[in-house]
C-alpha cells in the first residue's frame, strides 16, 4: 500500500496495515451477525403475529411497532454491509469502459465521495434522534430514541466503514487526489451558496441533473449521489433545517410494507438452497422437453413461477440458470441467447406478485398492495407470450432427435416430488386473499412453509448457509432500502421546489391520457436504464401518479405500464445494471447476449404496449 504523506518502514506499514485488516473483520463481522439476528427477529415476530392472531385471535398489538423499529436498524446495518462488501447499487457502464488503473481510482473516488455525505450528514442525524428522544412509542411505551438513533449510529459505522476500505484498500495517491477533489468542491459550493440562492429553479438542474449525473455515471452509490445532490441542494439554497433532511429519509425507510422486502429476499434464497426451485423447473422440463423450444418456454415459463415466490430478481436467475442452462447448451442454444432470454424475463416478470418493485410503488404511491397483487398476474403473462413467439420463430427448425422423451409415468413422479414445491405460490395468494396475513406477513408464512418442506420432505438443508443467507439478506436489503429513504427525501425536495407543479403541467400539455402514457413508458424505459427500478420508482412515482389520476388512468393499470417500461430499461443494454447482473449470474460475457437480445426486448416492448393500449388486461381480475 502506498502512502499519500509519511513513508513507513516496511515492517512497520505491514504491521499497520494487518492490525487495520484484523480490526476490519471484527467489526465486519459483529455487524453481519447483529444484521443477521435482526432479520430472524422480524420473521419470528411478524409470523407470531399472524399465528397469534388468526389461530389464537389474541392479536399481539406492540408486534408492528417492534418490527418497525427493528426494520430501521436492518436498513441501516444492511446499508454498512453493502458499503463494506462494495454492494450498493451503482451504475458501472461509463466506469467499466476504463482502464483497470483508472478504476481503481473511481473506485477510491466514490468511497471518498460518500464518505463527504456521511461525515456531513452524521451533525443533523444526531441532532434528529435528540429531538426524536422527547416523544414516547404508543404500544411499546418507549422512548422514540430507540427507533431514530440507529440512523446517526448506522452513519457513524458508515463513515468508519468508509475509512477502513480507504486504508486497506486505496492507493495513497488515489486517496490524496480524490480527498482534493472532493474537499475543493465541498468549500467551492459553500462560499457560492449565498449566490446560488437568486439562481431560483436553475437550482434544480445543477443540483439534480449535473451533480447526480456526475456522481451516477462516476461509480457513486445511487443512494449516495441523491443524497449528496439533496444535502447540497437544501443547504445551500433552501432555510430548511438539516434535521428536515434526515425525517425524510426515515420516513422513506419506515414504511412496514417495506418490510416484504428483506423477506421476500430471504425466502427467494430459501427455496434455491432448500431445492423448490428445481423440482418446479424439472417438472416443466418433463412437460415441454420434446417440444422444439421446449425449454426455452420452460425458461419462460419458470421465472414467471419463481418470480411469484421470491421477489428478486436475481435470485430467480440464480435459482434458474444452473438447472436449464447446461441441458439447453447440450440441446445447441447458444449461451449469448440463454442469457439475452434470461435477461429479459427478468423484465417480464416485474409485474408478477410479490415483486419487491409492487411492493415499493404501493408504499410510495398509495395504491393498494392487494390490488397491485392481482392486476400483476395477467400483464406478465401477456409479455411472455410475447416472447415465447420471439423462442418459437427461432427454434422452428430445432433437432429433437437426441432429445429424452419422458413417459408419462415419469412425469407423474417428477410431478409429485415437484408438487410441494408447485403450491407454494397458491399459499402465498390465498393467505393474502383470505386476509390470513397482510402483504408485508405473508412471506413470512412462505418462509415457514419453506422451511417444514425442505427440513421434511425434501431434506435439503443447510443451517450454515441459512445463516449466510440472513447476512445477504441484510446486504441487499440495506441497500435497496437505503435508496428508497435517499430518493424519498430528493423527491420531497423536487415538491417543494415547485417541480412537481411544473411537470404536471407539462405532462397535462402534452395532449391527453394516451401522450402522456406513451411519454411516461419512454420516460420509465431511460430512468430503468440509468437509476435502476427502485430509485426511478421512489422518485418519480410520487410526481406522476396523481396526474395520471387527474388523466382518468387507474393507479394500478399506470403500475403496470411504468413497472413494465422500468424493467425494459433495467435489463437492456448497453446501461441496464440488470442485464449485467443476469449475465453474471450465468456466467456468461455481456458481449455474447448483444447480438440475440434485440429480438426478446422487441417482444417485450410489444407486449408493454399491448398492457397499455388494453386497460382491461392490468383491472380485469380486480
Amino acid at each position: 500500500m502506498q502512502s499519500s504523506s509519511v513513508v513507513l518502514p516496511l515492517d512497520e506499514a505491514s504491521g499497520r496495515r494487518r492490525g487495520l485488516v484484523a480490526f476490519d473483520q471484527i467489526l465486519g463481522v459483529s455487524i453481519e451477525v447483529i444484521a443477521a439476528m435482526i432479520v430472524l427477529a422480524e420473521i419470528v415476530v411478524l409470523f407470531s403475529g399472524v399465528v397469534s392472531r388468526y389461530v389464537f385471535h389474541m392479536p399481539i398489538v406492540w408486534s408492528d411497532e417492534l418490527a418497525s423499529m427493528l426494520f430501521l436498524w436492518l436498513s441501516m446495518l444492511g446499508a454498512v454491509v453493502a458499503l463494506r462488501r462494495g454492494a450498493h447499487m451503482r451504475m458501472t457502464a461509463v466506469v467499466s469502459k476504463l482502464s483497470k488503473d483508472r478504476q481503481v481510482f473511481v473506485e477510491t473516488f466514490s468511497v471518498v465521495a460518500s464518505l463527504a455525505f456521511l461525515l456531513l450528514f452524521f451533525y443533523p442525524a444526531w441532532e434528529y434522534a435528540q429531538d426524536e428522544a422527547f416523544i414516547t412509542t404508543p404500544a411499546l411505551e418507549i422512548s422514540k430514541l430507540w427507533h431514530a438513533i440507529a440512523i446517526p449510529l448506522g452513519c457513524a459505522l458508515m463513515i468508519v466503514t468508509a475509512f477502513l476500505r480507504l486504508a486497506i484498500n486505496g492507493r495513497g495517491r488515489d486517496v490524496l487526489i480524490s480527498v482534493l477533489a472532493v474537499g475543493a468542491l465541498v468549500v467551492a459550493f459553500y462560499f457560492f451558496g449565498p449566490s446560488m440562492k437568486a439562481l431560483g429553479k436553475a437550482n434544480l438542474f445543477i443540483f439534480f441533473v449535473v451533480i447526480v449525473g456526475i456522481n451516477v455515471f462516476a461509480g457513486v452509490p445511487i443512494a449516495f449521489s441523491f443524497a449528496l445532490a439533496t444535502f447540497s441542494y437544501l443547504a445551500l439554497t433552501t432555510r430548511t433545517p438539516m434535521p428536515v433532511m434526515v425525517g425524510r429519509i426515515e420516513e422513506g425507510m419506515s414504511h412496514l410494507v417495506l418490510l416484504a422486502v428483506p423477506l421476500f429476499v430471504y425466502l427467494g434464497l430459501l427455496i434455491e438452497m432448500t431445492g423448490m426451485a428445481k423440482a418446479m423447473v424439472q417438472f416443466l422440463a418433463s412437460l415441454l422437453g420434446r417440444v422444439r423450444g421446449g425449454l426455452s418456454y420452460v425458461l419462460v415459463g419458470a421465472m414467471y413461477l419463481v418470480s411469484g415466490i421470491s421477489g428478486s430478481k436475481i435470485a430467480d436467475m440464480a435459482a434458474v440458470a444452473p438447472v436449464l442452462f447446461p441441458e439447453m447448451k447440450e440441446r445447441g442454444a447458444k449461451e449469448g441467447d440463454l442469457v439475452a432470454l434470461l435477461s429479459v424475463t427478468g423484465a417480464q416478470t416485474e409485474t408478477v406478485p410479490p415483486s419487491i418493485v409492487l411492493i415499493t410503488i404501493g408504499s410510495v404511491t398509495g395504491v393498494s398492495i392487494a390490488a397491485l397483487f392481482t392486476g400483476g398476474l395477467l400483464p406478465g403473462l401477456i409479455c411472455g407470450l410475447a416472447l415465447c413467439g420471439v423462442v418459437w420463430w427461432r427454434y422452428r427448425h430445432e433437432d429433437l432427435s437426441k432429445v429424452k422423451r419422458f413417459t408419462k409415468g415419469e412425469i407423474a413422479k417428477i410431478f409429485v416430488v415437484a408438487l410441494p414445491a408447485l403450491v407454494l405460490p397458491f399459499v402465498i395468494r390465498y393467505a393474502v386473499i383470505e386476509g390470513v396475513a397482510t402483504a408485508t406477513e405473508v412471506s413470512t408464512i412462505g418462509i415457514a412453509y419453506s422451511l417444514l418442506v425442505g427440513l421434511v420432505l425434501y431434506r435439503q438443508f443447510n443451517f450454515k448457509r441459512a445463516f449466510e443467507m440472513l447476512i445477504d439478506t441484510a446486504s441487499l436489503s440495506g441497500s435497496i432500502i437505503f435508496i428508497i429513504g435517499c430518493a424519498t427525501a430528493m423527491a420531497w425536495a423536487l415538491t417543494q421546489s415547485g417541480f412537481s407543479q411544473d411537470l404536471a403541467a407539462i405532462m397535462k400539455s402534452l395532449g391527453g391520457a394516451k401522450t402522456f402514457m406513451a411519454v411516461s413508458i419512454v420516460v420509465f424505459i431511460i430512468l430503468g436504464s440509468v437509476l435502476e427500478g427502485i430509485p426511478a420508482i421512489v422518485l418519480f412515482g410520487p410526481l406522476l401518479f396523481p396526474i395520471a389520476r387527474e388523466m382518468g388512468i387507474h393507479d394500478v393499470h399506470y403500475s403496470m405500464v411504468v413497472i413494465l417500461a422500468m424493467g425494459t430499461g433495467l435489463f437492456a443494454p448497453p446501461f441496464g445494471v440488470g442485464y449485467y447482473g443476469c449475465c453474471a449470474v450465468s456466467k456468461v460475457h455481456p458481449d455474447e447476449g448483444i447480438p440475440y437480445i434485440g429480438a426478446y426486448l422487441a417482444a417485450l416492448v410489444l407486449g408493454l404496449v399491448v398492457v397499455a393500449v388494453f386497460p382491461w388486461i392490468s383491472l380485469g381480475f380486480l
